[in-house]
């Protein structure tokens, strides 16, 4: 997948990553590491990364999954403008995953069609990501903002939108936040930790993938 032309539409998207209900938050040094990477993932049963743009092989590595791994959903993560978002989007990102409420950001993507899901920790940052009509929103970082019971209760006022929690989320603290219905995934890193990405131990990830499917089916 790459190019305009073959890009999912944004809801497309967000409802695959809600069936999937696990989002893959990966940071990664080598961008040789992207398609191995992915095919551990997707072996696992999770056809779905967002790459971190903490690194300079962040952008490198969403490109290649872009153009080799068709079936995948690759996202990018750690946006933080707009600057960032246009060379994610041109790289072949199909959403965009910021650690906080950026307009422009959720403009830009909406602009190019790509699924924004900006992050939030208050009730004011939720009002205005609606305002620009923002349907999914992530709660970061989720643990230290409150955790599950910040997202229950936010959901509570905002019946209307959905979330994806990320920060702290493990294997352990996932079904708090799997269990509440407007919660469409979690993100997490637990399944492709840096020890596994270095040894290019991809038979660990694949069954740490499987794991984490294991735990959303059993939950939903």
């Amino acid at each position: 997948m790459s190019g305009e032309a073959a890009r999912r539409s944004p809801k497309s998207v967000l409802d695959s990553i809600a069936r999937i209900g696990v989002v893959p938050v990966v940071t990664l040094s080598d961008p040789d590491d992207a398609v191995p990477l992915v095919d551990a993932l997707c072996g696992g049963g999770l056809p779905v990364v967002e790459i971190t743009l903490r690194t300079t092989a962040g952008l490198d590595a969403i490109a290649r999954v872009a153009r080799g791994k068709g079936d995948a959903i690759v996202g990018a993560g750690s946006v933080r403008n707009v600057d960032e978002a246009t060379s994610a989007i041109d790289s072949g990102a199909e959403f965009l995953v910021s650690p906080g409420l950026d307009e422009d950001i959720v403009r830009c993507a909406a602009d190019h069609g790509v699924a924004a899901v900006p992050g939030i920790a208050t009730a004011t940052e939720l009002l205005r990501a609606r305002a620009r009509g923002v349907e999914v929103v992530k709660l970061f970082p989720a643990e230290a903002a409150g955790g599950a019971a910040t997202v229950a209760a936010l959901a509570a006022v905002f019946p209307d939108m959905r979330f994806m929690p990320t920060g702290g989320i493990t294997h352990a603290n996932a079904p708090e936040y799997l269990r509440l219905a407007q919660v469409i995934a979690i993100g997490g890193s637990w399944m492709v930790p840096e020890v596994a990405i270095d040894g290019h131990d991809w038979a660990s990830v694949k069954s740490a993938a499987r794991t984490a499917v294991d735990l959303v089916e059993a939950i939903r």
